[in-house]
C-alpha cells in the first residue's frame, strides 16, 4: 500500500458535533473514532489513530481550548500519533502493549514529539476540563492490559474503547510482546471481561450512551448483556463457533489461521481456537 492509499484510510478524518461539546471523529473508511470533548476551559482527545495524516491540525480547527489528550489504550490505531502531542495520559500499565504500537502504519520518529511525556493514569483518577469531569476506570486484562474506560459525568457518556463493539471485540493477545503469548490464557481473559462488563452495568445509572471506538457510535445497553451472554455460552457450549472471521483487516494477519469467532446475538469476537477448545462447554465459567 503506497502513501496516498494509506492516508486515504488511515489518516483521512472526518467529524461531526454529535452534541454540544462532543465530537466524534472518524477514520479507517467509517470504521473506527475517536473523540474530542470540550469543557468550560479545556478540551480532551480520545485516541490519536495511526501517526498518518495531521490529527492535530484537524482537531485544532474544532475547538479554541487547549486540548488534553488521553488513550483508551495503547494499541497502535488508538496511540499511534501520540507524538503529535508534547504529552499524552496513558494507563500505568502502557508498557505492556508498548510493542505493539511499533507496528502502527505512519513513522513515529517522524512526528513533533516522538519522545513525548507519558502521564500515568489509574483507577479512580479524574480528568477534570472545567465544568466536565471525566471520570478513568481501569479494566482487567481482556482485549489488552492498558484498556481504560472514561465516564462523563455531565453528559452522561460512557467511553468503553475496542470492549464494545458492534462487530467484534477482539480478545487475545495482541501486545505483539512473544512472551506475553506464550502465557495467553483465555479462561482468565474471559474471566476479566465478564468483571469489565459487570462493571459497565453497574455504572448503568450514571450514562445515557454507550461509546466504542470501532464499528458504530452509540451502542444499546442491552449490547453488556448479549457479551455476558457470549462468555456464559463458551462455557456452557452453547455460543456459536465460526471457522470464517469475515474482516478485512485481520483475515490478512499472520495469526488469521489460528483464530475464530463466537456469537451470541449481537455480540461477537475473536479468539484464538486452540485455547477456546480447552474451555467450550466444560462448565465453571462463573466460578
Amino acid at each position: 500500500m503506497d502513501q496516498k492509499q494509506l492516508e486515504m484510510i488511515f489518516g483521512k478524518y472526518f467529524a461531526w458535533m454529535a452534541k454540544p461539546g462532543t465530537w466524534v471523529i472518524s477514520f479507517m473508511e467509517g470504521t473506527q473514532n475517536l473523540f474530542l470533548l470540550e469543557g468550560a476551559e479545556k478540551a480532551l482527545l480520545i485516541d490519536t489513530g495511526y501517526a498518518i495524516g495531521n490529527l492535530r491540525a484537524f482537531v485544532e480547527k474544532l475547538t479554541q481550548k487547549p486540548i488534553l489528550v488521553v488513550n483508551t489504550h495503547f494499541h497502535p490505531d488508538h496511540s499511534g500519533g501520540n507524538g503529535e502531542w508534547e504529552e499524552v495520559m496513558v494507563s500505568e500499565d502502557y508498557a505492556y502493549d508498548a510493542p505493539s504500537v511499533l507496528t502502527t502504519m505512519g513513522d513515529l520518529n517522524a512526528l513533533p514529539y516522538p519522545d513525548y511525556r507519558k502521564i500515568l493514569l489509574k483507577d479512580g483518577d479524574e480528568i477534570d476540563l472545567g465544568e466536565r469531569i471525566i471520570k478513568v476506570y481501569k479494566a482487567r486484562n481482556a482485549h489488552c492490559r492498558s484498556h481504560l474506560y472514561f465516564l462523563d459525568t455531565r453528559e452522561r457518556i460512557f467511553f468503553m474503547g475496542d470492549e464494545m463493539d458492534s462487530w467484534q471485540v477482539l480478545l487475545y493477545e495482541n501486545s505483539k510482546d512473544p512472551e506475553l503469548e506464550k502465557i495467553e490464557d483465555l479462561d482468565q481473559i474471559l474471566r476479566n471481561y465478564r468483571s469489565n462488563l459487570e462493571l459497565a452495568k453497574s455504572l448503568n445509572p450514571e450514562y445515557d450512551w454507550l461509546v466504542g471506538n470501532h464499528n458504530g457510535f452509540l451502542f444499546d445497553k442491552s449490547y453488556i448483556d448479549d457479551f455476558l451472554g457470549m462468555i456464559d455460552g463458551v462455557y456452557s457450549g452453547e455460543t456459536t463457533i465460526c471457522e470464517r472471521l469475515d474482516h478485512p483487516y485481520i483475515d490478512h494477519d499472520p495469526r488469521a489461521s489460528e483464530l475464530c469467532r463466537i456469537r451470541y446475538r449481537k455480540a461477537s469476537a475473536f479468539v484464538r481456537k486452540h485455547l477456546l477448545e480447552k474451555i467450550y462447554g466444560k462448565g465453571t465459567g462463573r466460578n
